[in-house]
């Protein structure tokens, strides 16, 4: 009797179906997901510093304990030590806030008065009043945001979850990486192996290099401009520093972000031009740097990810999936451009184009 192979083919309607049950369990679950998503993504940052401890001929399990433990060692009184740096400057805003807006108030009174002469139909009063009270309730409502958040151990990422599961999470997944991949390997169908596993190195190197570059630069940069617009003189200008530089993952945005908070709290501070130009300065200096040496050096011209296509991304990550969808956006934008790509260049070979 002759044996006959059943074929198993998935149609491209149950690819359809797969991907959106996927997406869908995605949403539900968007809560449940982010310890155990943070705890994959910091093991994949982790994962070559074990790689190396490896080739010292220590064990999986014990690079990973060493990997882990400088991590905590790390990482720990830092956050301590900046949680509290930045209580301080948020408390200092709420206590300068009075002072700032009167200091901006005596300055925006000439034109409030040429206003009066050209429109005199408008109180100057009532117009002097609506822009302190509306200045003065969103600096006090920003500063008592950040406070209550930070008073509240960022409740809004539910650090309870994150604290308890993503470091079990990680530590399992780092010991277990090198497995992962060797069964995910195992699975391939061998005919589309070799491309597989080709587009795969690619995807693994855009967000590699864009990832671990990224966190980089924006601890270079939150640092730097930390530091020089405290030379300059600005009270607040560790929180606008850092603030700066932990949203300069998104291009272009924490540059703009702590150039224009920057600069009206050094007017509302100093009521000069001088210190303005000071602030100006400290950020065309960190975009000079950042553009010449930073990015090129550290995420580097290969990545293959447009800033208007990483933009897209974050944005539509964070309003789908909150805080988790900001954590896949660019492995999904990184992994959408490699398969575009791919695509591409596959219809470019294709008859269809030939023709």
């Amino acid at each position: 009797m002759s044996s006959t192979k059943t074929k198993f083919y998935i149609s491209p309607y149950m690819w359809f179906i797969i991907f959106f049950v996927f997406f869908y369990l995605l949403y539900v679950l968007r809560s449940v997901l982010m310890p155990f998503v943070a705890g994959i993504l910091v093991a994949y940052l982790l994962d070559p510093m074990v790689d190396r401890l490896e080739k010292l001929k220590l064990s999986r399990t014990t690079a990973t304990l060493i990997v882990c433990f400088l991590a905590v060692l790390i990482i720990v009184p830092a956050l301590v030590l900046l949680g509290g740096m930045i209580e301080n400057q948020v408390s200092l805003l709420i206590q300068a806030t009075p002072k700032y807006l009167s200091l901006i108030m005596e300055k925006v009174r000439p034109t409030i008065e040429n206003l009066n002469e050209r429109f005199p139909d408008i109180k100057s009063a009532n117009l002097e009043e609506l822009i302190k009270n509306n200045i003065g309730n969103s600096m006090r409502f920003i500063g008592k945001v950040l406070k209550t958040l930070l008073s509240n151990g960022f409740a809004l990422i539910n650090l309870l979850s994150l604290l308890l599961i993503m470091p079990i999470v990680t530590f399992y997944m780092l010991r277990d990486w090198d497995s992962f991949v060797k069964k995910f390997e195992s699975l391939l169908p061998k005919k589309s192996k070799k491309t597989i596993t080709s587009t795969l190195k690619d995807i693994d190197k855009i967000i590699a290099g864009f990832i671990r570059g990224q966190l980089s630069v924006c601890l270079i940069l939150g640092l730097f401009y930390s530091i020089g617009l405290k030379l300059v003189g600005l009270e607040l200008g560790l929180l606008v520093g850092f603030i700066a530089g932990i949203i300069s993952f998104i291009p272009y945005v924490g540059s703009i972000t702590g150039f224009v908070v920057g600069c009206i709290l050094a007017f509302a501070q100093y009521g000069d031009i001088s210190h303005v130009l000071y602030v100006a300065g400290v950020f065309m200096l960190g975009q000079f740097i950042e553009g010449n040496f930073l990015t090129p050096k550290l995420v580097g011209e290969s990545v293959g990810l447009h800033p208007v296509w990483v933009m897209f991304a974050l944005l539509a990550g964070g309003v789908l999936l909150g805080f988790l969808g900001l954590m896949l956006a660019v492995p999904l934008a990184a992994i959408i451009g490699v398969l575009v790509r791919l695509a591409i260049k596959r219809y470019k070979l294709s008859s269809l184009y030939l023709d």
